[in-house]
């Protein structure tokens, strides 16, 4: 199950904006193992909105999900990956308290070698490494396959 850096926890407090990392299989294939997020504190959520919440048994444990209806009691949040588990077919509704802020956009980290860091490499990361997390899956498979 994705699980956010405690840093991301202690930044929300100061500003409604701030970047969180991903670890962990369940959101894959819209969110990867060691993806950095830029999440809005606070944001009001919608149906297919992936969202920042705090697990409910573990609450010091922050995790990303897809908020997929709005049911008595809260959120009912599913990963993207079926087979990753650690969604709400695991714990049941996630209370609106507990969610804690929608995700605008990811990218990933450069993974360039020192020697490695020309201009035209830089570039073409910058161009590929940032992609917005929409709410509608099919448009966000679409363009990843770019």
């Amino acid at each position: 199950m994705p699980e956010l850096s405690q840093e991301s926890e202690r930044r929300r407090a100061i500003l409604p904006l701030g970047a969180a990392e991903v670890t962990g299989p369940s959101m894959v294939p819209t969110l990867y193992h060691g993806d950095r997020l830029m999440v809005q504190w606070g944001a009001r959520v919608r149906a297919g909105d992936v969202v920042v919440l705090r697990h409910p048994f573990q609450q010091d444990l922050l995790v990303v999900k897809r908020a997929a209806e709005r049911r008595d009691g809260g959120w009912w949040v599913l990963g993207d990956n079926a087979f990753a588990g650690g969604d709400s077919t695991d714990y049941g509704t996630v209370p609106e308290e507990l969610v804690l802020g929608k995700v605008w956009f990811r990218y990933r980290p450069p993974r360039l070698k020192s020697a490695q860091r020309s201009p035209f490499a830089l570039l073409r990361w910058a161009v590929s490494a940032a992609r917005p997390v929409l709410s509608d899956r099919s448009v966000s498979r679409r363009l990843r396959a770019r």
